[in-house]
């Protein structure tokens, strides 16, 4: 930091010349530095998967437009993750005079305080410089937000203190908006705002001005507004006011992973899944399909409330639980290494339940109920895409025939191994999985688990807690009487 200028007389004299920092607002800034990351090629939103045909070639109109924006879309669409990536298209530091509330650009000065200050000081007036990472300031709406929260208010202990006016400018207490002064400021959940606030917000954007406590402030802010919604409220029924949303350049829509291969890569990157235990821990590609499946059929449910949405933390938190509880089934089976097992899936129902709201009838049959549901439906639809037009008529035969098996739930892959190798047929199947048979018992006995719960969503077979697996005894046809007809007309009965 020795090397930035330390007064506006070296700041003058140095590369920040008055050219460059006085006649930039913040969105040309950051329209500029855009432009140089996307002729260099550089990734844009890190972390932000699914969204590069969709939503971010329209942020990134909107930023070269100059625009304020907002993201409309439900819960868990990377909504915060987006607009906090902002600052990386801003400048690594940026001067303001040294102890402004307001960041004040040192060429020219917003607040009484600075302008009093350079009018004294000249050339010394000392100079500060602000990271990038300083410059986001984000609040979460509630209906509860004042006026004073946001814009700010008039403070009578600095009235008192200067023996000035309570009109005079230099007793404001600046608020959050003011303080994102050359920078950016977020706003979650906009139409949550009481409506009064939200006029205020649009008077800054438009006119640069408000009123607190009945004096009139002009405050030509230099700041980029982003925001975000859920759809439902940013309607003319909902929440918000007409003016305010006529003042917002770009309203983008944002959205689920559109595949199953985006959302694992999404869950994959968000999870908590590399574990620091001794053993080996490992989660098949087929359970983690499972996984993000559920969240897909849960969006698509009727019996799931659509208009609140289904997070994407709800895959990202379920992996999590998943590997955690075939990390104390391992670690109570003594196995060598931890493999995630269908059965897990359901272990982690209580990583799922607070993720999903209801309608009526989801709320009659239970949360926990729809889970299981989903998870079978979920099992169902994955144990097609690798075993579609597989006969495994022998291992259902085996079950029909008077085959049960039922193991607990805690028994090491080794015991639950010797027991699936009684099915006939089975193990000539996992190849499909990527599961060799010179693989160790935790990687065999969890392939082969999850054909059993394929063949069970599929309801080729049985499932209890009493049971296990089984199957229904066929029924062999009774001897046909050979004076029965076969087929035809039946003769009418004759009487004499």
């Amino acid at each position: 930091m020795s090397a930035y200028p330390k007064t506006l007389g070296e700041l003058r004299r140095s590369r920040w010349s008055e050219p460059c920092i006085a006649d930039r607002t913040v969105r040309q800034e950051i329209r500029e530095n855009l432009l140089q990351k996307m002729e260099k090629g550089e990734e844009l939103f890190p972390g932000v998967h699914g969204y590069d045909d969709t939503v971010i070639p329209q942020i990134i109109n909107a930023l070269l437009s100059r625009h304020h924006f907002i993201l409309l879309g439900l819960r868990g669409q990377a909504k915060s993750r987006i607009l906090r990536g902002l600052i990386a298209f801003l400048d690594p530091q940026i001067p303001y005079v040294a102890g402004c509330e307001i960041n004040d650009n040192p060429y020219r000065p917003l607040c009484r305080a600075c302008r009093d200050l350079i009018a004294e000081q000249g050339d010394a007036t000392p100079i500060a410089w602000m990271p990038r990472d300083q410059r986001y300031v984000e609040k979460l709406a509630t209906p509860d937000v004042t006026i004073a929260d946001m814009i700010g208010d008039v403070d009578p202990i600095k009235a008192a203190r200067g023996g000035r006016n309570l009109s005079d400018e230099l007793n404001i207490h600046y608020g959050l908006l003011p303080r994102a002064n050359r920078g950016i400021f977020g706003i979650n959940e906009l139409p949550d705002l009481a409506g009064k606030i939200q006029v205020g917000l649009f008077n800054i954007m438009q006119e640069g001005d408000v009123q607190i406590k009945g004096y009139p402030v002009r405050l030509a802010l230099d700041v980029l507004m982003v925001f975000t919604a859920n759809p439902e409220d940013y309607t003319a029924r909902g929440k918000i006011i007409t003016p305010l949303k006529d003042r917002i350049g770009s309203e983008i829509r944002t959205h689920y992973p559109a595949t199953v291969e985006e959302g694992m890569s999404i869950t994959a990157q968000e999870a908590w899944t590399a574990r620091d235990g001794k053993r080996r821990a490992e989660i098949p590609d087929y359970v983690r399909e499972i996984v993000e499946e559920v969240a897909f059929q849960a969006r698509e449910d009727k019996r799931v409330d659509r208009r609140s949405g289904v997070s994407q933390r709800l895959p990202i938190s379920t992996i999590e639980n998943v590997l955690s509880s075939a990390e104390q089934r391992g670690i109570h089976g003594h196995d060598s290494a931890i493999v995630a097992r269908v059965g897990d899936i359901y272990a982690a129902i209580p990583s799922m339940t607070g993720k999903f709201e209801l309608e009526y009838e989801g709320e009659v049959k239970g949360a926990d109920n729809i889970a299981r549901e989903l998870i079978r439906g979920a099992v169902g639809k994955t144990f097609n895409k690798y075993f579609a037009n597989v006969n495994f008529q022998p291992v259902v035969q085996w079950f029909e025939l008077g085959g049960e098996l039922k193991v607990p739930a805690n028994a090491s892959s080794g015991e639950l191994l010797a027991q699936l190798k009684k099915i006939q047929g089975l193990f000539e199947h996992l190849d499909a999985l990527g599961v060799k048979s010179r693989d160790d018992a935790s990687m065999q006995a969890a392939a082969a688990e999850f054909i059993l719960e394929g063949l069970w969503a599929h309801k080729r077979i049985n499932r209890s807690e009493e049971r296990g697996y089984f199957a229904e005894a066929r029924k062999t046809p009774e001897p046909r009487d050979p004076r029965e007809p076969t087929g035809g007309r039946v003769p009418r009965r004759q009487f004499n």
